[in-house]
């Protein structure tokens, strides 16, 4: 597919009417990320190197606004109910990454980031270890691209499986956070299948974030790394704040609607822009062995924690 030729100015002008779209209600998670797609292969990305510090940005932002949408016995209520089973998962991904690595020979570095970003929280994940472990630039690349293309996958996939099977909004909620690899996946698949769905999935994955600062140290010492820093994801702190402020606080019903739906808003644009800095180039550099193993660690951790769920 050839892109078609437009100067610098037209492709921004293009780009940014498509970020505005994904601003409004006409637009889902899954079709936003889409269009970011189609953008970059039709039009391409003006912003290609300047987007992913925003990205991380508005995705925070986002994340702390869905917080006003939540009262604190919901968002206890929600992590109870997952912290078991997010133990669970977070040690069998870790446990069946070592073996497929050894089975498909893969570098142990990659094996590792590919099996963090399983585990606990995709892209964030693989950021917070890499510098524990020091991998190649071309093996981190490489275990993002795997992540982020299916993370893509699972923002179409899940909503409808779940639609097939009939799960409910908690069930689904729960599944989305344990199943799907990245944060800002979580929330585009759960807020498509519903808001109770969303309020589950944000709690639960978030606080399965907080997974990374102990393997982070765990990590150090299977590394032997010494004097690496570990990066804490602080803006579950702010997500946390507001829902005790949404809880505590007087604030109208209008207000905290509207908030939740600007929030809403920055998930699809989030979406947009990671679909924009995806490309076929990039999916072309993933090799057949690793995209093996991060299938099957993905399918094992998908279909566990859904039989688990509706048990």
């Amino acid at each position: 597919m050839k892109k078609l030729a437009f100067n610098e100015s037209v492709q921004k002008i293009i780009f940014i009417g498509f970020a505005v779209l994904c601003l409004t209600p006409f637009i889902s998670s899954p079709i936003a990320l889409a269009l970011g797609f189609l953008m970059v292969i039709f039009v391409g990305n003006p912003f290609e190197k300047s987007l992913h510090s925003y990205i991380h940005l508005l995705l925070q932002i986002s994340i702390v606004g869905l917080g006003f949408g939540l009262k604190l016995d919901e968002a206890l209520q929600a992590g109870k109910t997952g912290f078991t089973l997010t133990i669970a998962s977070i040690i069998s991904v870790m446990v069946l990454g070592y073996f497929l690595g050894k089975i498909f020979k893969l570098n142990r570095p990659l094996s590792y980031l590919i099996s963090v970003g399983t585990a606990i929280c995709g892209g964030s994940a693989i950021a917070a270890t890499s510098p524990i472990i020091k991998p190649d630039t071309k093996q981190i690349s490489l275990a993002l691209a795997i992540i982020f293309t299916l993370n893509s996958l699972a923002l179409f996939v899940y909503p409808a499986i779940g639609s097939w099977l009939n799960l409910s909004q908690e069930q689904f909620g729960l599944w989305c956070a344990v199943g799907i690899h990245d944060t800002s996946s979580v929330v585009g698949a759960a807020s498509k299948y519903g808001d109770e769905a969303l309020k589950v999935a944000t709690t639960v994955k978030l606080a399965r974030a907080l997974w990374i600062i102990p393997v982070s140290v765990i990590t150090m010492f299977i590394f032997k790394s010494k004097g690496s820093k570990i990066k804490i994801p602080w803006f579950i702190g702010w997500f946390i704040l507001a829902i005790l402020m949404n809880t505590y606080l007087p604030f109208p019903d209008s207000i905290t609607s509207i908030v939740t739906d600007f929030a809403k808003s920055g998930l699809n644009l989030t979406l947009f822009f990671i679909g924009s800095t995806l490309s076929v180039q990039t999916l072309k550099t993933i090799g057949l062995k690793p995209l093996a193993a991060a299938i099957i660690l993905w399918m094992a951790i998908s279909i566990g924690s859904l039989i688990y769920i509706i048990n």
